[in-house]
């Protein structure tokens, strides 16, 4: 049995990051919710983690997607498909990062994005606003 099929660290595909909602080791997870439902046969999250990512206010991140005013649901899809991918996928080993934060070990950068995807979501949120630069950085959780 080779490295790739049994999910260690030394292969780049196949496992899960070392995150706060993360599973130890991918596997079957048939009753994913929504979007998340592409990664059932083998997936980092559970049913329940991917039922709330498909909440407006999840306990995932403690985040609202309609911080700023109702973010249109043509433009929300692509979010909850980019919580379903980090969440869920097996395979984001090459662009794991590590990270030194209270809450995960590891994270990922630099994914790359289809032109097709790029584009859609551009045209799918080009009317929606944000009343943040960041959203990875710079909030105040002080009031919940």
């Amino acid at each position: 049995v080779t490295a790739a099929t049994t999910g260690t660290r030394d292969s780049k595909l196949n496992i899960c990051m070392d995150a706060k909602h993360h599973k130890k080791e991918p596997g079957p997870e048939g009753q994913l919710y929504g979007q998340c439902v592409l990664w059932k046969e083998n997936a980092c999250c559970t049913a329940n983690t991917s039922m709330e990512a498909h909440q407006d206010q999840s306990y995932l991140y403690n985040f609202n997607w309609d911080h700023c005013g109702v973010m249109p649901e043509k433009c929300k899809r692509h979010f909850i498909q980019d919580t379903c991918l980090y969440e869920c996928s097996p395979n984001l080993g090459p662009w794991i990062d590590q990270a030194d934060t209270s809450w995960r070990k590891e994270r990922i950068r630099h994914v790359p994005l289809c032109r097709e995807d790029c584009h859609q979501w551009w045209e799918d949120c080009q009317d929606a606003v944000t009343c943040k630069v960041n959203w990875h950085k710079g909030w105040n959780w002080t009031t919940g």
